[in-house]
């Protein structure tokens, strides 16, 4: 049948069944939905009776893709790829209370931003919130009855405590609460929270798992008793990660445990030099064998790598002079963010912590002379050159 040039314009091209080949990487599928083979199947499809795709907010062959990556990284059911870390934090919080009580206990030393969607949003909607050392396992059990939901980090954002997740677990379900664990720092490298007794891990993937710097994403991973939850919520809402950024996600992913075994080492390697450096008032680094968590670090943690986060104290340093040092660096960068193939350092006071109250930073032991540096993978050599040089 001859058509118009505006119908041509609309139709030609499109929707060609997929042939006998088959791509080496997953396909950016752009397309907002997907047609079935007839609309019995797309029905049974829209209630979920079998698996297929009719909606982006639903679901998609990209994002399902990159899910089912990191479902294997981490050894879960399910999980739920977001438009960012923190969607990934507020969608797992939600789902842990739901048909839950409102009650939120979490580990007092977290990521500002996790502070700020409990304090927020969370606790205007009625939901109790309540901080505990997660580290003190006698404060923990104090604190969980009536919880809806126990929240921690596997490896804390800034000063790098290690809570002990399978004990946190046992007291968590002791009490009915879901129990979930931010496992950004630490990766399904060092270690994997389900395995270890957590209903749900998250990820900021704009971190180590893509690693480039190019992807604002996170990642929900969930067991199956939570799973289901987490998706009708998501279908509700739709904090939903973009197929193009699930795309470089995966592409990033490939080389994540090259770059994360070399971000380790050079971590090791700077935490150590930086300790021995008189201008270093302290350094924080889990394989530090005088660290608060020693213990639970060496039962938890594998021998070789303990994360490419070191935390350090400049001697004496006010806020003005811990500026100049962020000036000074040539190869290091100064930016809001960790992970990348660069090595990167971040001032908690101006950024990662800047909307905590100061009393709550106090007691996180956030001070004015702190700065955390996120370990790249250049040459150990000059990353701690550029670090001397503008602390000297």
């Amino acid at each position: 049948m001859a058509q118009d040039i505006f119908t041509k314009a609309v139709h030609a091209g499109d929707r060609k069944q997929p042939g006998t080949y088959i791509p080496v990487t997953t396909p950016i599928y752009t397309a907002s939905s997907f047609i079935c083979r007839d609309a019995a199947e797309l029905d049974r499809v829209a209630g979920r009776e079998e698996p297929g795709f009719s909606y982006a907010r639903y679901d998609n062959p990209t994002n399902a893709a990159l899910e089912e990556l990191v479902t294997a990284l981490e050894n879960g059911f399910g999980s739920l790829a977001c438009s960012s870390g923190m969607a990934a934090v507020q969608i797992a919080i939600a789902t842990a209370l739901n048909s839950r009580p409102k009650k939120v206990v979490c580990a007092d030393a977290v990521y500002g931003a996790t502070v700020g969607v409990l304090e927020r949003f969370f606790k205007p909607l009625g939901v109790a919130v309540e901080w505990v050392d997660i580290c003190d396992l006698d404060a923990v059990a104090k604190a969980v009855p009536g919880a809806g939901c126990v929240l921690m980090e596997t490896i804390s954002n800034p000063l790098l405590r290690v809570g002990a997740i399978d004990r946190v677990a046992e007291l968590a379900h002791a009490a009915g609460a879901c129990f979930v664990v931010d496992s950004t720092f630490a990766t399904p490298m060092l270690i994997r929270p389900l395995e270890l007794g957590a209903d749900m891990v998250v990820h900021s993937v704009t971190k180590y798992l893509a690693g480039h710097g190019d992807v604002l994403g996170g990642i929900v991973v969930s067991t199956k008793e939570h799973y289901e939850t987490l998706r009708m919520l998501s279908r509700a809402y739709g904090p939903v990660l973009g197929p193009f950024e699930s795309y470089l996600a995966m592409r990033g992913i490939k080389t994540f445990p090259l770059r994360m075994e070399r971000q380790c080492a050079n971590a090791c390697r700077i935490a150590t030099a930086l300790a021995q450096n008189p201008a270093i008032e302290r350094v924080y680094y889990p394989a530090d064998p005088a660290h608060p968590d020693a213990a639970t670090i060496r039962r938890l943690l594998p021998e070789g790598p303990h994360g490419a986060i070191v935390t350090f104290e400049v001697k004496g340093a006010d806020k003005a002079a811990m500026l100049r040092f962020m000036d000074r660096l040539k190869l290091v960068v100064s930016a809001t963010t960790l992970g990348d193939v660069q090595s990167l350092v971040l001032y908690p006071l101006i950024s990662s912590h800047r909307d905590v109250p100061p009393a709550q930073r106090a007691r996180m032991g956030i001070k004015e002379s702190l700065i955390r540096l996120s370990a790249g993978i250049e040459s150990a050599d000059d990353i701690l050159a550029d670090l001397e040089q503008a602390l000297a």
